[in-house]
């Protein structure tokens, strides 16, 4: 096998670099794509409540519970279903899971009662379940430990670019068709952004390969070198058989701090619409506007600080140093939340924070566990850690509506932070910085 290969511009690289490039032009972007649009259609309903609770006269704690128990089927689904994507394969599984949300969500148009908003939600995290932590496993039978912290990094990027592409989306719709068709502007929403996820759900089935030896755009050379360096690096780790990932101190030690860190996740995502409301923002356009510029920073931030820790080999002072940041970018956006140039920059910084921590967060997981231990153990980290999801609005709408103030629901996303921070420097250095 040759050694090395000449670019365009004279320079040598390793043959493990280009194939390397070759495998991420073919997977991430799809996967990105896949995510996008996962994520939008979680978290559109931050930006279909500014008219729906009106509409359909909702309280927050009743929006919160909605928002918030679409994890309680996500928790009970998700290791069943990387179980199954784990032994029937990525491309089936993966494109089941995307079919079958996206008419849930369009079916999220047709809400009439909080009884149906409930029901609707719960239903959706059950078909959602198993893609987020599907694509961490998948992530692992093509690339070593050392690779995939910027790699998970590109692919979490999906949440920021979610938020850049879908605030003035979601947006836009709500103005531009309300009232069309007899249809609120918050129904329309549901329904065209569920279009996405159907589309590529259907794409799945004929571009994603289960694995590296299904690879046909990959030459035999270039399998052998991705399989051999797959393999070395699974040997070097102790966990690997399905109970492993049930049963290592690990994978609980994990959940807990993911937990911490996703209770600032969704405040992000079901609360930043609300919060820049409050400091002064009315029309449903000029918020999705602003929403940009929180997620656009976010998505450079974590491509830059995934570059780091990979080359570094460090990986628990990237995850502690940005969650510290994003407590403090919470805390600051509600002492100024009245003035709304500060308390953009605040929640950009927040929402940075929050965004780099959780991306470099999944180099932890796939440090300590291979194989069938990974795709068990990835999808209990996964899923206890997002009972935040529906822990973090359920709290954040019941203290909104018993104090009138979003300011102690604030204070508790920074401590959550804070606390997931702390919790990360107790892994030890030598199992995770690989």
């Amino acid at each position: 096998m040759a050694q090395g290969v000449a670019t365009l511009d004279g320079p040598v690289i390793d043959e493990a670099t280009r194939v390397y490039r070759k495998v991420t032009w073919r997977l991430v972007p799809f996967l990105f794509a896949c995510y996008v649009a996962a994520y939008l259609d979680r978290v559109n309903v931050g930006f279909a409540k500014l008219q729906m609770l009106n509409d359909l006269k909702f309280s927050e704690t009743v929006y919160g519970l909605g928002a918030g128990i679409f994890f309680i089927g996500y928790f009970v689904f998700e290791v069943p279903s990387n179980m199954i994507l784990h032994k029937v394969g990525a491309r089936v599984w993966i494109a089941r899971v995307m079919i079958s949300w996206a008419l849930i969500s369009a079916a999220m148009m047709f809400v009439t009662s909080a009884t149906m908003f409930y029901i609707l939600r719960f239903l959706l995290g059950v078909a959602e379940a198993g893609l987020f932590p599907g694509v961490i496993l998948y992530l692992t039978y093509w690339y070593p430990s050392e690779r995939r912290g910027g790699i998970i990094a590109l692919f979490m990027t999906g949440i920021p670019v979610a938020g850049l592409v879908g605030g003035p989306l979601s947006g836009w719709i709500m103005n531009a068709f309300s009232g069309m068709h007899g249809l609120a502007g918050w129904q329309w929403l549901f329904l065209i952004e569920a279009l996405p996820s159907l589309i590529l759900g259907f794409c799945v089935l004929a571009y994603l390969d289960n694995g590296i030896a299904q690879a046909k755009w990959l030459t035999a050379d270039e399998k052998a070198l991705l399989e051999r360096n797959v393999a070395a690096d699974a040997s070097s780790v102790g966990a690997h058989r399905f109970r492993d990932g049930f049963t290592s101190p690990w994978v609980w030690l994990l959940s807990g701090i993911y937990f911490f860190f996703i209770m600032g996740l969704y405040g992000v995502g079901f609360w930043l619409p609300t919060l820049i409301k409050g400091a002064g923002v009315s029309d449903p356009l000029q918020i999705g506007f602003l929403t940009m510029l929180p997620y656009g920073a976010a998505a450079a931030a974590m491509i830059t600080v995934g570059r780091m820790s990979d080359a570094a080999r460090e990986r628990r002072w990237h995850i502690v140093v940005p969650g510290l940041v994003g407590a403090a970018g919470w805390l600051v956006s509600i002492w100024y939340s009245k003035d709304l140039v500060v308390a953009e920059a605040a929640l950009t910084v927040a929402t940075i924070g929050v965004l780099v921590t959780l991306a470099q967060f999944w180099c932890l997981p796939t440090a300590v566990l291979a194989g069938a231990a990974a795709a068990t153990g990835i999808a209990v980290i996964n899923s206890v850690g997002n009972l935040a999801g529906f822990v973090s609005p359920y709290l954040i709408g019941w203290i909104i509506d018993a104090t009138k103030s979003t300011s102690l629901g604030v204070y508790t996303l920074a401590a959550c932070l804070a606390i997931g921070s702390a919790l990360a420097l107790t892994m030890p250095k030598r199992l995770v910085n690989r």
